[in-house]
């Protein structure tokens, strides 16, 4: 299985939080009416332009706010195949890690744009950028993180442990 994710960015600012990501009014609902509405509150049209394998790209303190599950879930439910970010709060980073999320940090938020699009290694924590040509550093998973991510979370990746003994 390649490491290697690829798609599009869907870039947003700072102080993206757990509101803006998955409106309060829609938990508890099916996942395909969350999953509708994520990031309602920042982009009311993401859900309709976000494609599978898609990369959102954001600032800092993303995912503040609630501890909700549920706004990792409809990030990764509408398509997203990792998050990218200069820093993200921290029960927002478990959360995602924990359903099998990636989430990468760097320090070249900035030299990003909507629309971009980009090549990223989780592996070995770089990000190039096919658009402009391009290359940054990120966060590098270890082997384990990548393994829990790559078995769509915490879960999932207990039972395969499981199963395998």
């Amino acid at each position: 299985m390649s490491n290697m994710i690829r798609g599009k960015v869907h870039k947003f600012g700072d102080n993206i939080n757990t509101d803006l990501i998955s409106p309060a009014q829609y938990i508890g609902l099916a996942d395909e009416i969350m999953i509708a509405h994520a990031m309602e509150g920042a982009d009311p049209d993401f859900p309709k332009k976000v494609r599978a394998g898609d990369i959102m790209v954001a600032g800092k303190n993303f995912g503040s706010g609630s501890s909700r599950e549920t706004a990792p879930m409809i990030i990764k439910g509408s398509g997203i195949a990792v998050v990218i970010a200069e820093f993200f709060a921290r029960i927002f980073y478990r959360n995602a890690i924990n359903i099998g999320l990636s989430v990468l940090t760097t320090n070249s938020v900035s030299e990003i744009n909507d629309g971009d699009e980009l090549e990223v290694d989780p592996i070995a924590g770089t990000i190039r950028n096919i658009t402009t040509g391009k290359s940054y550093q990120c966060t590098k998973y270890p082997e384990n993180i990548m393994k829990l991510v790559n078995d769509g979370g915490l879960i999932n990746h207990l039972r395969k442990q499981l199963k395998s003994k």
